[in-house]
């Protein structure tokens, strides 16, 4: 009798966590394809996962189709992922919710089905996995509405970079070109840099320029990368298809926001070639991209 009274005492504390952290977000954002999936809503998959969230009475929209609050602010939402553990003979599907830094919040347990028809299949798994709703209760708290976008760091940042370069600059700057052409006086004076007949190396050249900043950066193990665009930026998918990386636009151009399954960094152009930058155990570890958009 103890010990049935402790299991249900930890599942209504784990039930009541969860709901808990649900409130604090006000959308549940739902991909059009599910990883791991060729076609877009392949089985009815994303449809099916939408119609549930709303019938549970979050606000479902797709990852296209957000609205301009969401769009301005990700850290509003939950995406969701499908979780496929299906073998031969069983259809096995959850969904897993994640926030805006890709930190699983909240995961239904695994569905799973006999139907031989793999739309039945996943619809009837999945119907299961929501079964967990049935002891949730949503509603939104408002709190992820007082919580800053991440890219507002950034822009700040950016803006601060350029202010302190601006105070730098001497008061009494001469102009590049001066020239007087009167009756009395006829000069002309160039103050322009020239530019030097010097070509680069990295033998020659013990400190490199301000244009030559990735050093060794190793070819990346994804493959060639196809950019597809998406509200915000860019998905990059490889051959299979699969989905690598989502870029996010910044106030600065060529330079993008980077959102993997198992990193997250930043992916900029230079010298004609686009590179890849994470941080992986304390270390910058920069990668070449082969990209085609």
């Amino acid at each position: 009798m103890k010990h049935i009274f402790l299991t249900c005492f930890f599942m209504v504390s784990l039930i009541g966590m969860a709901q808990e952290q649900l409130n604090d977000y006000k959308y549940i954002i739902v991909p059009k394809k599910f990883d791991g999936f060729k076609k877009v809503n392949q089985y009815q998959t994303s449809t099916l996962v939408k119609y549930l969230f709303t019938e549970e009475g979050f606000q479902t929209v797709y990852d296209d189709e957000l609205p301009n609050e969401l769009n301005n602010n990700r850290c509003l939402g939950l995406m969701a992922k499908l979780v496929d553990g299906s073998s031969m003979f069983t259809t096995k599907a959850g969904v897993v919710l994640e926030n805006c830094s890709g930190q699983e919040v909240f995961a239904t347990p695994v569905g799973k089905s006999k139907e031989k028809d793999y739309k039945l299949a996943y619809g009837e798994a999945l119907r299961n996995a929501f079964k967990t709703f049935n002891t949730i209760s949503y509603s939104y708290n408002g709190k992820a509405d007082k919580t800053e976008p991440i890219t507002a760091s950034f822009k700040n940042d950016v803006k601060q970079i350029e202010e302190k370069a601006q105070s730098y600059e001497p008061k009494n700057k001469q102009p590049m070109v001066q020239q007087e052409a009167t009756r009395e006086v006829q000069s002309y004076k160039d103050n322009r840099p020239t530019p030097s007949n010097l070509k680069s190396s990295v033998q020659s050249a013990p400190t490199p320029s301000v244009s030559d900043v990735v050093i060794d950066a190793e070819k990346s193990g994804m493959g060639t990368l196809y950019a597809q665009e998406i509200p915000n930026g860019f998905q990059l998918v490889d051959s299979t298809p699969k989905i690598r990386l989502k870029i996010y636009k910044t106030s600065l151009p060529d330079y993008f926001l980077a959102e993997g399954d198992s990193a997250n960094g930043v992916v900029f152009q230079q010298n004609g070639k686009w590179f890849f930058e994470q941080y992986v155990d304390g270390k910058l570890k920069t990668e070449e991209l082969t990209v085609k958009f």
